[in-house]
């Protein structure tokens, strides 16, 4: 198994991009860019485990628009690290605050059969920069 930490997403020149953290507080009073994907509910969670409420302008199931729209200036979000690597947006990505992260589990009969495809899967899954 495999975390996987969410990290905060800012247009490259937000005032906090400059910061090595970013609060999850801070992140409340910007315009909230809020990925949700049916009942997957990660994001709206850890606000509410640590009882705040972000600014929600625009929600949706897809990372892309989210950085894209990130990348426009429109507001800032939270996405997972591993979304994150090698992305052809102009977005900075930060460590929050707190530790969140989510499990990352992947089920194998057996690592000697398989195939070179998933084997460097579970290499990507489990490079860490």
């Amino acid at each position: 198994m495999a975390e996987d930490k969410f990290m905060a997403i800012l247009p490259q020149n937000h005032n906090l991009s400059k910061e090595e953290k970013v609060s999850l507080s801070d992140l409340c009073y910007e315009p909230f860019m809020l990925l949700e994907k049916g009942t997957n509910r990660e994001i709206s969670e850890i606000f509410e485990q640590n009882n705040l409420t972000p600014k929600i302008h625009f929600t949706t199931w897809d990372d892309y628009a989210i950085m894209s729209m990130v990348e426009s200036g429109l507001g800032i979000s939270i996405l997972p690290e591993l979304i994150l690597k090698r992305v052809p947006y102009n977005i900075v990505s930060k460590k929050l605050d707190i530790d969140v992260h989510r499990n990352i589990g992947f089920v194998l009969r057996d690592m000697k059969t398989a195939s070179l495809a998933v084997k460097r899967f579970m290499e990507y899954l489990t490079y860490r920069d």
